[in-house]
């Protein structure tokens, strides 16, 4: 028997409407390359996005067709998100700090038929848009100002200049497709995710809850996670749905330019990886700053120091937030808060609870499993590999059936790569990468926890930890640097000794290289495979370890 409900698709046009309609004099505040602040209402946006979608329908744009942006987080970017959705087309955001290869790759693999991107990008795409069999033409987002050579180009102002402040939405299937990303490719070519109008706003929807991101109409929030990654965490998505301020930084994510618009605009949310923080976090310190108006600090992509942790608390007042997902995941999975009962814990206790990843939010399900497959304990001791499943999470890789056989189980878990924990609260910790994690005599050493605990001593900007080969114990770790202040020191037994009491005494790196700095992915994640190809011919003995 059905209920008798009546059957309404959930679609991004269904958010557009019910922002604009009900928070329409809500503000959105921009930084773009041609205005330093540009700012207007729900309602301004609204013409704007019916004027773009209707010069996207007289531009031949159809259903399922995709369209490439590559562009910083303002206002024209969040335009497009809207109107090309809208419309039944696909928002395939191309991550601009890809390889010149992996972009021209995924434009062909996603058979792109318009390209927006930002004016600096300009140079990079030429090459790449000349070659291209499917892009048809380049439109530019400023107002006039730049043009691209070999293919047809106009500005994104001169775009929509002449087409009506009004649009007519289309019905359709809420599970057709809405968005596009790729994978930042670490291995191999990237791998395309396409989501679902469905999964999308089922995914807005539980990002404003308070368990999640906790976004409501009272406030301002500043998306620093890029819209080219994995839809900013479904923010643009989640803060109009709720009524939220939205401040835009564009391509400006230094800390002194993002604690301004913090401060200008009471910003009381934000949302961005560890990077952006210790950038902004060596701000606040040398200028001895604050950030009344921040409440809230979201935190993923990679996991966060509890030196962080703790100065953002303690120093800010700022409820630092551990999340967790990827770009097959939409991206959200967890969401680290503390149950009531851990309120009343010591401060260090919490700090401890706060360094894991976090709860499944609602819809998100996990398991860890060992080498078997066999499910393990939820006891914070055993160490598996994690899956998940849930409505927003990828089945399945575009255009790519076959190859992606291999990464769900029969009961339709996803394979996420990651070693983790879950503790009998339900929290889950990552451990590693499995390509990353150290097997040293037997046991698995953490990189990730042993690099948090490394850049808390007060010498080290950043850390990272390889595996590297060892003739007794198989491998043991590498720790490679870089200290805050160049030209000074910093010797293995000083760090060994700060590490002391903070790690199992058999972490303790073997060897510690200093360096100029650590090479980052794409997404801002430190790049191993660069790392152990730099440190390919380092190797321990019995004899060259010191002793541990």
């Amino acid at each position: 028997m059905h209920g008798n409900m009546m059957q309404w698709p959930l679609l991004i046009s269904s958010i557009f409407r019910h922002a604009t309609t009900y928070h329409h004099d809500q503000e959105i505040v921009s930084v773009t390359a041609d205005q330093p602040q540009f700012r207007y209402t729900f309602t301004d946006f609204a013409a704007r996005v019916c004027q773009l979608a209707n010069a996207l329908t007289n531009a031949g744009v159809k259903p399922g067709d995709r369209i490439a942006t590559m562009a910083w987080n303002d206002h024209r970017h969040l335009e497009l998100y809207y109107a090309i959705s809208g419309i039944g087309a696909v928002c395939h955001t191309i991550n601009p700090r890809l390889f010149p290869e992996q972009i021209e790759y995924i434009v062909e693999h996603a058979e792109d038929t318009l390209l927006f991107a930002d004016p600096m990008f300009v140079e990079l795409i030429t090459p790449i848009t000349a070659r291209s069999n499917t892009v048809r033409a380049v439109i530019v987002l400023d107002d006039g100002a730049t043009t691209v050579d070999g293919i047809a180009s106009t500005s994104y102002e001169d775009f929509i200049a002449c087409e009506a402040e009004t649009f007519a939405w289309p019905e359709f299937d809420e599970n057709s497709a809405c968005a596009l990303c790729y994978t930042s490719g670490t291995t191999g070519n990237p791998k395309g995710v396409l989501y679902s109008h469905r999964s999308t706003v089922l995914h807005a929807l539980t990002v404003t809850t308070p368990n999640a991101l906790e976004i409501g109409m009272q406030d301002a929030v500043l998306p620093v996670v890029p819209l080219f990654h994995v839809n900013a965490w479904g923010i643009p998505y989640a803060a109009l749905l709720s009524g939220a301020k939205l401040v835009l930084p564009g391509a400006a994510l230094d800390g002194e330019s993002l604690y301004s618009l913090m401060e200008r605009e009471a910003v009381s949310v934000t949302a961005g990886v560890p990077t952006v923080w210790l950038g902004l976090q060596k701000h606040l310190q040398e200028n001895n700053r604050k950030l009344p108006s921040l409440k809230r600090m979201i935190v993923g992509g990679s996991a966060a120091p509890s030196s962080m942790i703790e100065y953002f608390e303690t120093q800010q007042d700022v409820n630092f937030v551990h999340a967790w997902g990827m770009t097959e995941m939409s991206p959200l999975g967890t969401v680290c808060r503390l149950k009531p009962a851990m309120q009343q814990d010591s401060r260090e206790a919490r700090t401890a609870q706060k360094i894991k990843q976090g709860m499944p939010v609602f819809g998100v399900e996990l398991k860890i499993v060992d080498d078997d497959g066999m499910r393990l304990p939820h006891d914070g001791e055993a160490m598996g590999e994690l899956w998940v499943r849930g409505p927003w999470i990828t089945s399945g890789y575009f255009r790519n059936p076959e190859g992606s056989r291999s990464d769900f189980d029969s009961e339709g878990y996803f394979r996420t790569g990651d070693i983790s924990t879950i503790d009998s609260q339900g929290y889950m910790r990552i451990c590693d990468r499995a390509k990353d994690v150290i097997k040293s005599g037997g046991e698995w050493i953490s990189s990730i926890d042993l690099e948090n605990v490394a850049v808390g001593h007060p010498k080290v900007a950043e850390a990272a930890v390889i595996g590297v080969p060892c003739d007794k114990w198989q491998e043991r770790p590498l720790l490679v640097v870089v200290l805050k202040k160049p030209g000074s020191e910093l010797t293995l037994n000083e760090m060994r000794d700060f590490l002391t009491g903070k790690v199992p005494k058999w972490w303790q790196p073997g060897a510690m290289e200093v360096v100029d700095s650590l090479p980052h992915t794409a997404t801002g994640k430190i790049q191993k495979r660069a790392l152990r190809q730099q440190f390919a011919d380092f190797s321990f003995t019995s004899s060259t370890e010191g002793s541990i």
